[in-house]
C-alpha cells in the first residue's frame, strides 16, 4: 500500500508506527450487509496480522447493524483492555431519510466514543449510494477499507506510546523547552503571589 509522505515543515513530529506488536485490538462489525461486511473484517485482521498483532489478541464482536456499532465499541473501550476499536459496518442508501440519520448518528457516536474514552477508534463503515460502490471499497477497485481501518487502528494505537509523556528537551538556545502548560502554570503563580 502507497503511504504519501508530504514534504518535512522542519519541525520534528510525533507519529505513530504501523507495529502493532503487544497491543490489544476489538472488531466490532455489523452482520447487516455480511455481504461486505465480512469481506471488510478478512481484510482487517489481515491489515492487523500483517503489522504484527497476534490473533489472540485480536477481540471480534457482532451486531446486529451499524447503529449497534457505536454502543458496543464504547463498552469495549471502557474495559480499557484494547489499545484501539476497530468498526465495522455498511450503509446502503436507500430511497427514504433512514439512511442519513443512520450515517449521522454511527458517525457521532464513534467519534464520542473514542474522545470521551481517549481509546482511538477506527472507522471501517462504509457510507455508499448502492452495493457497486460498496463492492468497490471492499476490495474490488478502490483497496479495501477494512484493511485501511486496521492500519489506522495500529497507527493510532502506536501514536499514544509516541504522546506519553516526553522529557523535556534542551532548545535550540540551550535553554530547557517547556510546555505551554508548565508556561501557564507558572505565569498563574507569579500573578497570585503578587
Amino acid at each position: 500500500m502507497f503511504v504519501e509522505h508530504p514534504s518535512e515543515p522542519g519541525l520534528p513530529a510525533l507519529e505513530g508506527t504501523l507495529s502493532a506488536l503487544g497491543k490489544r485490538f476489538a472488531i466490532v462489525v455489523s452482520r447487516f450487509n455480511s455481504f461486505i461486511t465480512e469481506r471488510l473484517l478478512l481484510s482487517s485482521i489481515d491489515g492487523l496480522v500483517r503489522s504484527g498483532a497476534k490473533k489472540t489478541d485480536i477481540d471480534l464482536v457482532r451486531v446486529p447493524g451499524a447503529f449497534e456499532i457505536p454502543l458496543a465499541a464504547r463498552k469495549l473501550a471502557e474495559t480499557k483492555k484494547y489499545d484501539a476499536i476497530i468498526c465495522i459496518g455498511c450503509l446502503l442508501r436507500g430511497d427514504t431519510a433512514h439512511y442519513d440519520v443512520i450515517v449521522n448518528e454511527v458517525t457521532r457516536g464513534i467519534g464520542q466514543s473514542a474522545q470521551e474514552t481517549g481509546v482511538p477508534h477506527a472507522f471501517g463503515v462504509l457510507t455508499c449510494e448502492n452495493l457497486e460502490q460498496a463492492i468497490d471499497r471492499a476490495g474490488l477497485k478502490m483497496g479495501n477499507k477494512g484493511f485501511e481501518a486496521a492500519l489506522a487502528a495500529v497507527e493510532l494505537a502506536s501514536l499514544g506510546d509516541a504522546i506519553s509523556p516526553q522529557p523535556l528537551r534542551p532548545s535550540v538556545g540551550g535553554s530547557k523547552k517547556t510546555s505551554r502548560r508548565h508556561t501557564t502554570a507558572q505565569t498563574t503563580a507569579k500573578t497570585k503571589r503578587k
